[in-house]
């Protein structure tokens, strides 16, 4: 339980910095988690629509349509048509959005990597099983 309880505890710290991070910057937390959604996509090589993006953020149609305004009007995410089927739009990220994330969640990043540099390939491999099993059991 001490490990279940640190990992809660993990996860009320991140959610505040976060939460930080969304008020600093005139945002709701759902555009944050929007575009950390939509640069994990992109890191896979995938391209998102507004309907995905609302399918994963929980949100119906309406909601993501305003959510993705929101975030254009503030210059963090554009509209691109596909090359090949002009009727289907993707949302990118912009790179004032990338580098204001950067700015912010950077140092955290940085501790944690220089955390995960004081341990071996085996141990690296059991916290990833770890996260990963935690991370499905939540989704």
């Amino acid at each position: 339980m001490e490990i279940v309880h640190l990992l809660r505890a993990v996860a009320v710290g991140l959610g505040g910095h976060s939460a930080r991070f969304a008020q600093r910057n005139g945002m709701h937390p759902t555009d944050v988690r929007a575009l950390i959604a939509l640069m994990d996509a992109a890191r896979a090589g995938e391209r998102t629509t507004a309907g995905q993006l609302g399918s994963l953020l929980g949100l119906n149609s309406a909601g993501s349509t305003a959510l993705v305004d929101r975030l254009e009007r503030a210059g963090h995410v554009r509209r691109v048509r596909d090359a090949q089927d002009r009727r289907k739009v993707t949302i990118e990220v912009e790179e004032r959005a990338v580098v204001l994330g950067r700015t912010h969640f950077g140092p955290l990043i940085e501790r944690a990597l220089g955390l995960l540099r004081g341990y071996d390939e085996r141990e690296l491999a059991a916290v990833r099983n770890f996260l990963t099993g935690m991370r499905d059991a939540a989704d």
